[in-house]
């Protein structure tokens, strides 16, 4: 499915791995160590080399806006552009059973974005993401602020998309969490990427 060799920028190391459909790779390592710089590269959004495939058709080959569909990037701390929650949905009514199922109500599409709590905003940008119906899912700490109860439920759910074909790279300080999550795992030191838990 992807397929990344020599990838680099400043901060990362040149890195090469593949993921295949259904996939989870986790990927752990102190704070500053490239975890982050590791998805924004993948997903483009900052000056990187490397030849960087998806189902073997090279990264230059997409649009910016194609890609980023088929590769979604969720950011620990998600980007909100518009005033109320709602406006960042281009069906939001279509979002809300996942909606409830992450413990939130339907009124919340009219919120103001500031009103949400980190963690209502780290679900709402969830939904969003996957409303997008990506083929591979770049997560940055995705449930860092959120409590048990709906870590187990993310969890779910992300498991649900892997189970139809999805892949995923999860980026987690929880090693328990990485055990749970990835079918590989790996650690990032110093902008090196390595293949095995710590």
């Amino acid at each position: 499915m992807l397929t990344v060799s020599e990838l680099q920028r400043p901060g990362l190391k040149p890195l090469s791995f593949t993921l295949n459909a259904g996939e989870c790779i986790a990927v752990s390592g102190p704070s500053g160590s490239g975890k982050s710089l590791l998805l924004r590269a993948l997903a483009d959004l900052d000056p990187n080399e490397g030849d960087i495939r998806f189902n073997d058709r090279p990264r230059d080959d997409f649009t910016a806006p194609e890609w980023r569909q088929k590769i979604t990037y969720l950011a620990a701390e998600p980007g909100w552009w518009s005033d109320h929650i709602a406006e960042h949905f281009t069906d939001f009514k279509s979002t809300l059973p996942l909606i409830a199922r992450l413990g939130l109500p339907k009124e919340c599409g009219d919120w103001p974005v500031i009103q949400a709590s980190t963690g209502e905003r780290q679900r709402l940008a969830l939904v969003r993401g996957l409303f997008l119906q990506p083929d591979i899912l770049l997560l940055d700490e995705p449930t860092a602020a959120l409590d048990p109860a709906m870590t187990k439920e993310v969890e779910a759910i992300i498991q649900e998309r892997l189970s139809c074909g999805c892949a995923a790279i999860w980026v987690t300080h929880d090693e328990a969490q990485a055990t749970r999550m990835g079918s590989r795992n790996f650690q990032m030191l110093a902008g090196q990427l390595i293949e095995g838990a710590a």
